[in-house]
């Protein structure tokens, strides 16, 4: 363990990890319940048999939320290995499209595009990637044609058994991608405690936050999607999430 490193990202971590939390918090307060309802399949909570408001509202809030978190944190851990990468090797922010880092590394020099995840990508986005690579190589040749070039899809997290290469790009993934822009082959785990600073207390400030939206939305859903006997009124929810949206002139 390179401990000076791991200081500079424990710093890196307590000046920064707030934004993260920050931003779940900042999600919630923008969503609203018939965004809820219009963006997850009503079909498949009907099949689940859910039959209360508190139910349907927590199935909702929890499966947007989690998407949401997901998005945002693997944003934040791109920061981090940015950060890394910068320390270690004078890595920077990359002008070329596309692509999220470059860095000279053992006489290499290295495009890195930064994922959170290794199933981040279909066959569209992969051929749009592959693009990218070549014409920030094709300008890179232009001014340093003697150095040579690696291009990388690098996943935050993860472990791509297959492994994955080609003749524009390699994909590593977790430890391997870890290992490539710090030289610690032990970071990946490393990092895991760091990512722990004040998680107790700024989660607890998440939940109440989100317990709060939970209960506004509860009354909400019981006023306007379910009837006097208190059923829940499922054409109301399928025609607000399904129904063909007419313009209005």
């Amino acid at each position: 363990m390179n401990q000076d490193l791991i200081t500079k990202i424990r710093e890196y971590v307590e000046n920064h990890i707030g934004e993260f939390h920050a931003a779940r918090i900042a999600k919630l307060k923008k969503i609203n319940l018939k965004e809820l309802l219009s963006r997850k399949n009503p079909y498949m909570f009907k099949a689940k048999n859910i039959g209360t408001a508190s139910a349907m509202v927590e199935n909702l809030a929890s499966a947007y939320m989690s998407s949401a978190e997901e998005s945002i944190f693997g944003n934040w851990m791109e920061g981090l290995a940015h950060f890394v990468a910068e320390t270690v090797y004078s890595g920077y922010k990359s002008a070329a499209e596309g692509i999220d880092l470059e860095f000279d590394k053992e006489g290499i020099h290295y495009f890195v595009s930064v994922k959170s995840g290794p199933s981040w990508s279909n066959s569209t986005s992969m051929r749009k990637q592959k693009e990218e690579f070549i014409k920030a190589v094709r300008i890179f040749n232009t001014s340093r044609r003697t150095v040579p070039t690696k291009c990388i899809e690098g996943c935050c997290y993860g472990n791509d058994n297959k492994g994955y290469n080609d003749s524009n790009h390699e994909k590593y993934c977790g430890e391997k991608f870890w290992t490539l822009i710090s030289g610690e082959p032990t970071l990946f785990v490393d990092i895991i405690e760091p990512l722990g600073y004040k998680a107790k207390e700024k989660n607890e400030e998440y939940m109440k936050e989100y317990e709060g939206m939970l209960n506004l939305f509860v009354k909400e859903f019981t006023q306007e999607y379910c009837d006097d006997n208190g059923q829940i009124e499922w054409d109301k929810i399928v025609r607000l999430n399904a129904a063909i949206k007419t313009k209005r002139r």
